[in-house]
């Protein structure tokens, strides 16, 4: 099923300009936009999202530099073009292990407490970490259960930091 799910989304990939820069643009450097948004949101109003953007940060790193590196090490796996013929437009180390998904588990965990402090931003951020996630598969350096795996972390991780900082940072 991962295999066909992936061949559905990455056959496209490398057969359409625009399609493949946009691909390019939210796999690779649409998460800036979406860092720089954050702190201008904390810049504007320091008082209102401070909390949001401490926990958002901690659980983006906890999701990405913890959780996911465990599941890598323990379960590692090969990304799509190392055993298999794909359409690659993306560049990526093959020695890394693709399963979870580092960005997916990171900008899911952003989105999930972002939701809970602002419904709005929180929507906007899980369409850009789907985003995000599914140009990685459309490029050809993911899986579609490692995004879905790493979506899972991130959704995980957003929810345990927003829940210890409620019962422990109460104001």
């Amino acid at each position: 099923m991962d295999f066909y799910l992936f061949n559905l989304i990455n056959q496209f990939a490398g057969k359409n300009a625009c399609l493949n820069s946009m691909a390019i643009f939210f796999a690779e450097y649409f998460q800036y936009f979406i860092v720089l948004l954050l702190i201008l949101l904390l810049a504007v109003n320091y008082r209102k999202y401070l909390r949001m953007a401490i926990a958002a940060f901690v659980a983006a790193v906890f999701s990405r530099f913890v959780v996911a590196e465990i599941i890598r090490f323990i379960l590692p796996r090969s990304r799509p073009f190392v055993e298999n013929k794909v359409n690659v437009i993306l560049q990526h180390s093959a020695s890394e292990s693709s399963f979870p998904s580092g960005h997916a588990s990171f900008f899911f965990a952003l989105a999930v407490v972002a939701y809970f402090y602002n419904k709005k931003l929180g929507i906007f951020l899980f369409i850009s970490a789907f985003l995000i996630s599914i140009s990685r598969v459309f490029g050809g350096i993911h899986w579609p259960s490692d995004i879905l795996a790493g979506a899972i972390v991130g959704i995980f991780s957003g929810w345990l930091v927003v829940k210890l900082t409620k019962r422990f940072l109460k104001s």
